[in-house]
């Protein structure tokens, strides 16, 4: 649940300076960031994904367990908010870079790497009041075609990215309890 209000661009590029400072494998940084907030461009996006999570929740790519997991997060295929939010910004891990003389070289730790640097975007996003959500419509091809990436990328997380909307409604979700992810060691 977003609101249309504006997002202004120089946000965007704070949280991915942000994004950019995480740490990562032999500091290759093996990540690209796009963003859009040209409507056309997000209703492609939008249709896109809508096509593969028509698939994943009523063709039965996604397995019943999966769906049963999530069905507390009322979620489904229909992701309007797509063209809702002021943003779309799609995170792209590179596996390899191409070097100055034009030879490959492959990047180390990528998903580490990456999900570091996703982990400080959102971060970035929500210090600045903004939300966000995750999103991976499986699979998302669709993603490297729209933005015209190369072979030596794959998406790896689509962000909407806007103010929450006014009657936003935020599901109550329990998180562990300190005792259940932490065990402390010491003298």
């Amino acid at each position: 649940m977003f609101s249309p209000e504006p997002v202004p661009r120089e946000l965007i590029e704070i949280a991915v300076r942000t994004a950019n400072t995480a740490p990562s494998g032999a500091n290759q940084q093996p990540w690209f960031f796009c963003a859009t907030s040209d409507p056309i461009l997000k209703h492609r996006i939008r249709e896109a994904a809508e096509i593969e999570e028509r698939e994943n929740y009523e063709g039965g790519r996604m397995p019943s367990s999966w769906r049963k997991a999530i069905a507390h997060l009322g979620t489904n295929s229909n992701k309007e908010y797509l063209d809702i939010v002021p943003w779309i910004v799609v995170c792209f891990a590179q596996k390899s870079q191409i070097l100055p003389d034009g030879s490959s070289q492959k990047n180390y730790y990528v998903n580490e790497s990456v999900g570091l640097a996703c982990g400080m975007f959102i971060s970035s996003l929500h210090t600045m009041g903004l939300s966000t959500l995750t999103h991976t419509p499986n699979p998302m091809g669709f993603l490297s075609e729209i933005f015209e990436r190369p072979a030596t990328e794959r998406p790896y997380i689509l962000f909407p990215v806007g103010y929450p909307a006014k009657d936003c409604i935020v599901p109550d979700l329990e998180r562990k309890e300190l005792s259940k992810i932490l065990k402390v060691y010491s003298l």
